[in-house]
């Protein structure tokens, strides 16, 4: 690798192990091999480069997810449940995929914890950087196209604008919130069953009764 490369790689490894605030120009250096002048030439600032490492660590997320889901996508079709099953098409069979969807995805919160304690930090610090703020800004209507691709299993260029805005906006609610509670209460987070119940309770069960 050349000294771009060796540069965010380093800066990635010092944002999962330090965060954010805590990570200097110097830890980047030395994690990479490289040397302060290059951060410089290569990225304009150490905050740049930090910001590039956020959103490649964050693509190897996604990459993770889309694995993962991949492989329940098949494990499905190998059963006889695949997406053009007439059972995954049912609502039953819909709310087993979205159920087994997430148990995979939860799995890889445990697996990318580091990951979105940065991502929890850096969110906090857009209030007062307006180039990460921006950088969010651009990202997320690709975020939300790229959700809705792996959640149904299906090309990301084939995603409409009204399934990336609808649904997009639900699962980066959902994933964002899901990590906020795996940061302050993990215990308490809820599983997949848990996500799947609630949805069927939202849309079809009966209102929840007052507390005596």
């Amino acid at each position: 690798m050349g000294h771009r490369e060796d540069l965010l790689a380093g800066a990635k490894r010092c944002l999962l192990e330090k965060g954010w605030s805590r990570t200097t120009a110097r830890d980047i250096v030395a994690a990479s091999g490289a040397n302060l002048a290059s951060i410089g030439y290569h990225y304009g600032s150490k905050d740049a480069l930090m910001r590039e490492a956020l959103f490649a660590a964050m693509g190897e997320w996604a990459d993770d997810v889309e694995r993962s889901l991949r492989e329940e996508a098949q494990s499905r079709e190998g059963s006889g449940a695949g997406a053009g099953s007439a059972g995954e098409r049912s609502e039953d069979g819909q709310a087993a995929r979205f159920e087994a969807g997430w148990t995979r995805i939860l799995e890889l919160f445990g697996k990318h914890q580091a990951l979105w304690r940065v991502q929890l930090e850096a969110v906090m610090r857009v209030e007062g950087d307006p180039e990460l703020r921006a950088a969010y800004g651009q990202a997320q209507p690709e975020g939300r196209k790229g959700l809705v691709a792996l959640f149904h299993g299906i090309p990301e260029d084939e995603v409409d604008e009204e399934s990336a805005r609808v649904l997009g906006s639900f699962y980066m609610t959902l994933v964002s919130g899901m990590a906020v509670q795996m940061a302050i209460d993990p215990d308490a987070t809820p599983g997949a069953g848990d996500l799947t119940e609630a949805m069927r309770r939202i849309l079809t069960g009966p209102t929840p009764a007052p507390a005596d």
